[in-house]
């Protein structure tokens, strides 16, 4: 197969196997690879597709060397297949100590392919190499899920950012951004990796602003205490965009955890507020008494008492009236991220909403033959609330927490079997009717950063709908080839889009000229928002 340069002249294949190597980043092995493929298909395409044949690289002579094998037969009555097979009279002349049933290996001329199969092996050289260069970068990617990488924005597709990584591109869903953020192109944006994809264009990385572990990584960067690891982030909780918690703690007594973050005049926390585009950040000491680490969570709320809730993972957080608004926060949002900081639910409540209910349960519990207003503190103190609860309680442990005798004990416990069973037929009203909750949170875990297949395609092929001149079939065409963005589309030759999508060559070239204005019309949209 000649290989010829752009005068036309004859070129040695090592030095374009070193050039590509070198240039591409690539192994010589892959580019030899490429070749071998390409000779072959072309060989294939001239021969017919029933022909054994092998290519291989010879590094003395420079060339690929190309052999067909064919079957040797006894002569012409039993050849059925002239280019697998060959008679023992012809193979004779090639190979004098050939036998019937032999495999002849015959060296073929490359120059007979012609200038068609020329043309047809570069094309498979390029896409090898294409290939070889995706596989490269995914690997190159697959790992640094996690890590926070920087680059720069080159456009806007349907809301969702592509950022230019220098090695491939990386995309900023709109899901993944943070509220009220705008990027223009050429635009430098930094992201936290949460999931590597292989695409048509190397590797697809899906980058994102609003995950908690972006925070994190932040304050690895900027506080060296964390970096080194004497301070760790032990929890984070995230409103992206408007607020974020982050809970610290120091593993040296002598290192202020929250100092450490907030540095010197507030200037850590400030680089990082900057660069979260002034989503304000509280930064609260850890602490592994969840209670006390709600309390934490919950400032600058003032927390009057906590009852936690081991069996239910829930607390009871009671504060003065004063600071009920504050430790709720806006539309929730305090005790939202308090919850999620924490990992366990929250229901906060006023202390005047407390006594109230704590009132009711009293009298419910009074209400009940053989006690009283005093035995019913007693037991609302003991964390007993309702008759169902009081009528599980041992008799023995009764007497003990009232005083009572043991018949007396037993009698309270069936009146309180009886009141639980009228509650349960509504002929009175349940303790929960009375109970007064002003807000309340439960942690929320951390939406996953995986599209379903389904609802990624359906995206894809709208995006694709909205090209000029593209119907529905070639959307579809587009989206089941493995496109991703229209810029895939542009990148690849007219050839390329209509070997994987199918679509016959005009129709490819058509969704690439409309491909091509598409993203021309977003570079104009972008300059002109610039200028002005």
């Amino acid at each position: 197969m000649p290989f010829l340069d752009a005068g036309g002249k004859s070129i040695k294949l090592a030095d374009v196997v070193t050039s590509v190597s070198r240039d591409k980043n690539l192994d010589k092995s892959i580019i030899i690879e490429a070749l071998e493929h390409a000779v072959l298909h072309a060989a294939r395409r001239k021969m017919g597709a029933t022909a054994d044949i092998e290519a291989n690289y010879n590094e003395e002579t420079d060339e690929i060397d190309l052999f067909q094998y064919r079957t040797v037969v006894e002569d012409e009555e039993a050849l059925e297949d002239n280019v697998a097979e060959i008679t023992f009279e012809e193979a004779k002349k090639l190979d004098p100590d050939v036998e019937v049933g032999d495999a002849l290996g015959i060296n073929l001329e490359t120059k007979q392919f012609g200038r068609i199969a020329a043309q047809a092996a570069k094309q498979i050289i390029v896409q090898k190499v294409r290939e070889a260069e995706r596989a490269l970068v995914y690997d190159e990617f697959k790992d640094r899920i996690g890590e926070v990488l920087s680059g720069y924005v080159v456009r806007v597709e349907r809301k969702d950012i592509i950022v230019d990584l220098g090695r491939t591109e990386a995309v900023i869903p709109v899901k993944e951004q943070m509220v009220g953020e705008r990027f223009r192109v050429k635009d430098r944006v930094q992201g936290y990796v949460v999931d590597v994809r292989k695409a048509t264009r190397g590797a697809q990385v899906i980058l994102s602003r609003a995950h908690t572990g972006f925070i994190t990584k932040l304050f690895e960067e900027h506080v060296t205490e964390i970096y080194d690891g004497i301070v760790t982030v032990e929890s984070a909780a995230r409103d992206a965009g408007l607020r974020s918690k982050v809970a610290v703690h120091s593993k040296d007594p002598l290192v202020d955890p929250v100092g450490a973050c907030v540095g010197m005049k507030g200037a850590r926390v400030q680089a990082i507020v900057q660069e979260l585009n002034g989503e304000k950040v509280d930064i609260v000491p850890w602490d592994s008494d969840p209670a006390k680490l709600v309390c934490n969570a919950l400032a600058p709320a003032v927390v009057s008492k906590v009852i936690v809730d081991d069996e239910h993972h829930s607390m009871e957080v009671v504060v003065a009236e004063d600071q009920l608004s504050l430790a709720i926060g806006k539309k929730g949002q305090n005790v939202r991220l308090a919850a999620q900081l924490s990992g366990w639910k929250l229901d906060i409540k006023s202390e005047l909403k407390v006594e109230e209910q704590l009132a009711t349960v009293k009298k419910v519990l009074a209400d009940i033959a053989g006690l009283g207003d005093m035995h019913a503190g007693i037991l609302v103190h003991e964390g007993i609330k309702t008759p169902e609860e009081l009528s599980e309680v041992n008799p023995r442990i009764l007497c003990r927490l009232l005083n009572l005798e043991l018949d007396n004990a037993e009698k309270i416990i069936e009146a309180a079997k009886v009141k639980a069973s009228e509650i349960e037929l509504g002929q009175i009203q349940d303790t929960e009717d009375y109970q007064a909750s002003d807000a309340a949170a439960i942690p929320q875990e951390e939406a996953p950063v995986k599209d379903s297949s389904k609802a990624d395609r359906e995206a894809r092929i709208a995006m694709f709908k909205c090209l000029g001149g593209v119907g529905e079939a070639a959307a579809y065409a587009l989206a089941d080839a493995g496109y991703i963005t229209i810029g895939d589309i542009v990148a690849d030759s007219a050839d390329e889009v209509a070997q994987k999508s199918g679509l016959s060559l005009g129709v490819a070239r058509t969704v690439q000229i409309a491909a091509d204005r598409y993203l021309q019309e977003i570079q104009s949209s972008s300059e002109a928002s610039d200028n002005d």
